[in-house]
């Protein structure tokens, strides 16, 4: 046996030659590309209104397809933070993905090939499920991402080829050696790759069509007779007392709660937006935004809540809504006898739907392009949603909406119901202590104890308040501009040194009292009295 033989024997099987990089560096070339092409994905999504992105894309088929249980209990847990959790998993899953291709190329240079065409294929189908993106668009995003990822992962792991001993290594098994492949050649290739990806994203994230549909919303004067300032200023409300949820809940920023499934807010350009009404009516009537703006608008203010809103939770807000009354829409449409479910649609497919025949009671329903006194949110449905009070926002709040479909109620189930939530959604009676906040520590002397309260349609007639096991004690409530608002309430409390738990119940205009539970959201909403344990000194 020659000396170049048991050196060639010597030798550790991965450092033989300069084709296989370290694990590490394998791994962190898949890392890059797949973040490259989630990138590349968002940068897409920014430059185009009807594409999103790959990883919302991703994650509105988890959204989809996630047992209701489990929907439910990411709500319960993380309320309105459920989204952004959603897609930080998402990237972390995808670029584990990355690394473990990265590292698998070390054994067979066709898993990470493999791997990316998988990526590109699930991400054209993830497109493709979104109403706004065709086939086309979807085949080409995904197949651009893809590419673009490969072609990341191959730059970087033929600069990881890089071995410490490679001259020594060369000579014994005349393997060739790429100058180029160096740690440093590595780490700078890597560094602009991850530079590339984060500019892309950025840039993506600054354009993501946003500005052009924000411009047009800026542009959309709604022709109201009341606002903000006015409805408050009316009545004798609680607003002044720190702490308090105002009586008008702000609806800029994060505000006014939203909870849907909407991963990537829709935006519609308000200038090609029509509202369809189909199905079991006599005229098939299609609106405009100009349609609706040129009829005669209502102001309203409604309180509407989620059906995930635990006791004491924040998940109910109260605004002054603006729009047409949906009977009037429906009249000119013509409901037929048979319709027995109105259901709304959105852009990106959501669905939810209710009676009809509640519509005849005079509460409130409106097809609202109006909040607060100015046009919709986008993030809560511009450029038209559905606002009807007293039933929760899964029966009947679409946003974005495109149709309202009229049907059969045993013919059509909206989004939440197969995901065992009940198909009836009344709003159950409720309140909420305010301030003093949980695990306060006050000092002891006169306190205000106050909050909100909430049945709408019925009304509040009565707050009660205890502290500790003591007597109820009847609260004050603050006026309000109708029955289908909240009401804010409060007592004033003589607070003694010590350990206290403040509970509060209400009673609806119809004399009944807030059911005592303890009962959990599903399926149709929670009960229990809200209890705030606090100190005082």
């Amino acid at each position: 046996m020659d000396t170049a033989s048991s050196a060639k024997r010597a030798i550790e099987p991965d450092k033989i030659g300069t084709s296989t990089p370290p694990r590490l560096y394998a791994a962190l070339a898949g890392t890059l590309g797949a973040a490259v092409a989630l990138a590349i994905g968002e940068f897409i999504d920014g430059a185009s209104t009807a594409i999103p992105s790959l990883v919302t894309s991703a994650g509105d088929w988890v959204i989809d397809s996630a047992p209701g249980a489990v929907e439910r209990q990411a709500i319960e847990t993380l309320g309105t933070n459920d989204k952004p959790a959603l897609v930080i998993g998402t990237i972390i899953i995808s670029l584990l993905i990355g690394a473990a291709a990265g590292r698998g190329g070390r054994r067979d240079h066709r898993i990470p090939a493999l791997v990316f065409a998988v990526f590109g294929l699930f991400g054209w189908w993830f497109l493709a499920r979104n109403p706004l993106t065709t086939s086309g668009a979807s085949w080409l995003v995904a197949l651009v991402a893809a590419a673009g990822g490969f072609a990341t992962y191959r730059l970087l792991y033929a600069v990881a080829q890089f071995n410490e001993d490679r001259v020594t290594e060369a000579r014994v098994t005349d393997t060739p050696i790429n100058p180029a492949a160096t740690r440093r050649s590595f780490f700078g290739w890597g560094g602009g790759a991850l530079a590339t990806a984060a500019a892309l994203a950025g840039i993506g994230r600054s354009l993501r069509g946003r500005a052009r549909v924000d411009q047009a919303r800026e542009e959309i004067v709604i022709d109201t007779s009341t606002d903000v300032v006015t409805v408050s200023s009316g009545i004798d409300n609680l607003d002044d007392i720190e702490g308090i949820s105002s009586y008008i809940t702000d609806s800029t920023g994060n505000n006014f709660y939203r909870i849907d499934s909407a991963l990537s807010i829709p935006q519609v350009d308000p200038d090609t937006w029509t509202l369809r009404i189909t199905g079991l009516v006599d005229n098939p009537v299609e609106f405009t935004l100009a349609d609706i703006q040129a009829m005669d608008l209502e102001d309203h203010v409604v309180t509407i809540s989620c059906v995930s809103n635990d006791i004491g939770a924040g998940l109910v807000g109260n605004a002054l809504w603006t729009g047409v009354p949906l009977t009037k829409l429906l009249e000119i449409a013509g409901v037929q006898n048979e319709a027995t479910q109105l259901v709304g649609r959105s852009v990106d497919g959501w669905t939810a739907g209710f009676p009809p025949e509640i519509l005849g009671d005079g509460r409130t329903a409106l097809l609202a392009i109006g909040m607060n006194g100015e046009p919709l949110p986008v993030r809560h449905g511009f450029p038209a949603r559905l606002v009807v009070a007293g039933i929760y926002g899964y029966v009947s709040a679409t946003k974005w909406i495109s149709e309202i479909n009229l049907t059969r109620w045993e013919d059509f189930d909206g989004y939440w119901i197969p995901r065992g939530w009940s198909k009836k959604g009344p709003i159950k009676t409720s309140s909420r202590i305010d301030v003093p906040r949980r695990g306060t520590e006050l000092v002891a002397g006169p306190q205000a104890i106050a909050g909100v309260a909430w049945a709408p349609t019925r009304g509040i007639a009565k707050v009660e308040v205890r502290i500790d096991e003591g007597d109820w004690q009847e609260a004050r409530l603050g006026e309000v501009v109708s029955d289908e608002t909240w009401a804010q309430w409060m007592l004033e409390w003589d607070a003694t040194p010590g350990d206290h738990v403040l509970q509060v119940r209400a009673t609806d205009g119809n004399g009944e009292l807030q059911a005592l539970g303890p009962k959990s959201v599903a399926p149709d909403g929670a009960e229990g009295w809200h209890a705030v344990p606090v100190r005082v000194a």
